[in-house]
């Protein structure tokens, strides 16, 4: 007689924050609590602890699961101060700062057409003219961006753009709309309780947790999103962290939150990020406020120097204004899915903010275990294999990438930039890809794994902004097609500066759209 398998029926999430409430959203959203025979998510929370709100960008994905969370587009924006984001700008990131004269580069969400007819070697070659940006040549986002107008009009529908986007939005108020959401909507339950002890049975599985206002709590599986502390996956149940601080040298975060000026001051429809003697400053506009960060690494300057450098760049109106030191851990655990624990979030690992790796990374994560959690116990270690697998890639994707950005730079202002272009600092996978790409284009078979979270178009953007030389001499008679590249040039203008003729500015659509909201799907 076969043995009778152990259904997982209750799923314990300890931690709140964004990386709770999107992990309990998803894994709702797809096991269905309120169902006959759904699996009940429980959220324990821990009441009037602030989220740490490192970076608050996100990347279009984010339409995808608010459009599969069932929140409309129209109520995301009436509730979480949200403006919208097209890309990232880069300022002063290739070469040491010069007055007056700042240089940039957009990392744009309107992916190059490289599918059917690649003219990144046409660029190459100079055919969309000396002066054009890659990202300007292959994209009417960038002169969109630089018009500071928006990806849409009031009349486009819900989740929809005329250029791909995702949002700027404020932590908090976004945590808060993903809680009411999945309590309602998905049937979460919801617990404020401070959780003092975690117990393992004989196995070295979570048994239950131990809390303070509301007892024990017993599970079948549990989710860590506990931040850095990580007080299942890495306290409790011993898993180690991996530290990559040798290759991503930033360590702290110091961070601001300003009103504008003026009422009517124009709202970026990008996050500004620019380049800092030891790090960079991020810079996000929200509707009532602006949202700055210093990231920096504590190894090559001071947090005195750090505040001053967060405190210069924002202007003597707000000095008075207080900031938040946040101490980050640069890395991941070990393993992500241990015997009956998940690490989401900042549990998981992290990397600095750049590229809204964040909130990236936790949607995608958790979407991921959503998909392919296991219906019974029995069924963990083979799906917990498969997970630590490809979230390790997923990681080490992300590092290679984010190193991408310090290593191309060619500033020396400052040790912490020569450091990051030591070959002994930055990962074999990379330098073997930027290797492969001096002589030759990158191409869709260089990423071959499904999980790597940035992509050639990415990577096509952050390699030609900061004029990585890819000598393409020996493979001209490859690319004969230059009528046709230089149609592509002049269509590719006409319609960016088109468009700057049609689109609102992004404070504009945002007050349309908290007054008379966008048209459902």
């Amino acid at each position: 007689m076969e043995k009778e398998l152990s259904r997982i029926s209750r799923v314990v999430i300890v931690g709140g924050g964004t990386a709770g409430w999107l992990a309990a959203s998803h894994l709702a959203n797809k096991l269905k609590p309120l169902a006959e025979n759904g699996v009940k998510v429980t959220l324990i929370e821990s009441p009037n602890i602030p989220t740490i709100g490192v970076g608050e960008g996100t990347v279009p994905m984010m339409r995808n699961t608010l459009k599969d969370l069932g929140i409309s587009e129209t109520e995301f924006f009436k509730t979480c101060d949200a403006t919208f984001k097209q890309g990232i700008k880069f300022v002063d990131w290739l070469d040491n700062p010069t007055p007056g004269q700042a240089s940039y580069y957009h990392h744009l969400f309107d992916y190059p057409e490289i599918s059917h007819f690649d003219v990144t070697p046409y660029w190459l070659k100079g055919l969309a003219g000396e002066k054009r940006s890659f990202a300007d040549s292959v994209s009417q986002q960038g002169i969109v961006c630089d018009a500071e107008l928006a990806p849409k009009l009031i009349t486009t529908p819900e989740y929809e753009g005329i250029t791909s986007y995702g949002y700027h939005l404020d932590a908090n108020k976004f945590s808060a709309l993903l809680t009411r959401n999945a309590v309602e909507r998905h049937g979460v339950e919801h617990i404020q309780a401070h959780v003092e002890q975690v117990c393992l049975n004989d196995d070295g599985e979570i048994a239950s947790v131990i809390t303070k206002e509301a007892g024990e709590i017993s599970g079948d599986f549990f989710v860590d999103c506990t931040g850095f502390d990580c007080l299942l996956l890495g306290k409790a149940m011993q898993v180690p962290f991996v530290d990559k601080s040798d290759v991503l040298f930033v360590d702290h975060a110091l961070t601001i939150q300003i009103p504008y000026e003026k009422l009517d001051e124009v709202i970026p429809s990008y996050t500004i990020s620019t380049a800092m003697e030891a790090g960079w400053v991020w810079d996000i506009g929200l509707l009532e406020r602006r949202g700055v960060g210093h990231v920096y690494s504590s190894k090559y300057t001071s947090h005195e120097a750090a505040e001053q450098a967060l405190r210069d760049y924002v202007g003597p109106a707000f000095d008075d204004y207080p900031t938040r030191l946040i101490k980050m851990n640069i890395g991941h655990r070990e393993k992500f899915w241990h015997k009956n624990c998940v690490a989401l979030g900042l549990a998981q690992g992290f990397v600095e903010p750049l590229e809204a790796t964040g909130l990236l990374v936790f949607d995608a994560t958790a979407k991921m275990l959503a998909s392919q959690f296991p219906t019974h116990k029995e069924n963990m270690a083979i799906v917990a294999k498969q997970f630590n697998q490809r979230i390790k890639l997923s990681w080490e994707s992300v590092i290679d990438f984010v190193k991408l950005h310090y290593y191309l730079s060619r500033r020396d202002d400052n040790q912490f930039w020569l450091d990051n272009r030591k070959p002994e600092t930055t990962p074999d996978t990379l330098l073997e890809r930027l290797a492969l790409w001096k002589t030759q284009l990158p191409n869709p078979l260089d990423f071959y794994s499904g999980y790597e979270i940035f992509k050639l178009e990415n990577y096509l953007y952050v390699l030609y902004g900061m004029e990585f030389d890819t000598d393409i001499e020996a493979l001209s008679h490859r690319y004969p097609d230059i009528d046709k590249a230089k149609q592509f040039f002049t269509a590719m203008e006409n319609s960016a500066h088109a468009l700057t003729k049609t689109l609102p500015s992004n404070r504009e659509l945002v007050n349309k759209i908290l007054k008379f909201g966008l048209q459902k799907i």
